[in-house]
């Protein structure tokens, strides 16, 4: 099997504010699906969420806030699983809550060099 990043876009400032209740629920579907892909021995790695706020670095050192301002999507998050084909893990993103949030999933093989 080969691994595969999947990474969670959406646009934070589009994503509806959600009361506690809503997020703690949010929350467990985000768990329960991972745990899903956990149950089919396909997941290598349960990532993590990411802040929308950072830094970019550019190759003339100079260093701004990032990310970049004129991209409407973030990357929210990411996880890495195991699966035979790119069509294979593109079947795992299936029912990923950022797409109840109208986000995407990008799938992307990861090369082991």
């Amino acid at each position: 099997m080969k691994d595969f990043l999947l990474i969670f876009r959406a646009d934070y400032k589009a994503m509806p504010q959600l009361s506690p209740e809503e997020m703690q629920a949010l929350t467990q579907t985000w768990m329960n699906w991972v745990a899903g892909i956990a149950a089919k021995g396909n997941l290598a790695d349960r990532g993590n969420r990411l802040m929308p706020a950072g830094k970019v670095v550019n190759a003339d050192n100079v260093i701004s806030d990032g990310p970049y301002a004129e991209i409407k999507e973030s990357i929210l998050g990411y996880i890495v699983v195991k699966a035979e084909s790119l069509d294979e893990a593109a079947e795992l993103a299936n029912g990923c809550p950022v797409l109840l949030q109208g986000g995407n999933v990008e799938v992307r093989e990861i090369n082991p060099l």
